[in-house]
């Protein structure tokens, strides 16, 4: 995979899970942007589309779903894929991630190579 030419944009309002997905995401190669609320991820995306963005769905500000709708709302936005993340495991909660259009859904905790795993993955069927 060409990870070095991928341009990942990463938001979390918790540090750690931030620093764990840019360090993983990193060591692979991908080129990242952080943000830690859903407002400035937005503002991001609008800015320079991402090839994915990693959203957690309970942010300050703008929720993960709330990005998600206006990315898939604006026409030069929907080529961005998008993987969720929450601690939000309710088959309710799940499908309405899906329903907005999300790509993946990850539900933490989770592990650094799942993660790498699902993101290469969505990665891969952007391009087939």
């Amino acid at each position: 995979m060409m990870s070095e030419q991928v341009n990942v944009l990463v938001a979390d309002d918790d540090r750690d899970i931030r620093d764990l997905i840019s360090f993983k995401l990193g060591q692979a190669g991908f080129r990242l942007r952080v943000f830690d609320d859903g407002t400035s991820a937005l503002a991001g995306i609008e800015a320079d589309p991402p090839d994915l963005a990693v959203l957690d769905v309970m942010m300050p500000g703008l929720s993960g779903i709330d990005v998600l709708r206006k990315v898939r709302g604006e026409e030069r936005l929907r080529a961005v894929r998008v993987i969720l993340l929450t601690a939000r495991s309710r088959d309710a909660d799940v499908d309405a991630g899906f329903a907005t259009g999300a790509d993946d859904y990850i539900i933490k905790p989770f592990s650094p190579r799942e993660l790498l795993h699902r993101v290469n993955a969505v990665l891969a069927r952007q391009r087939s």
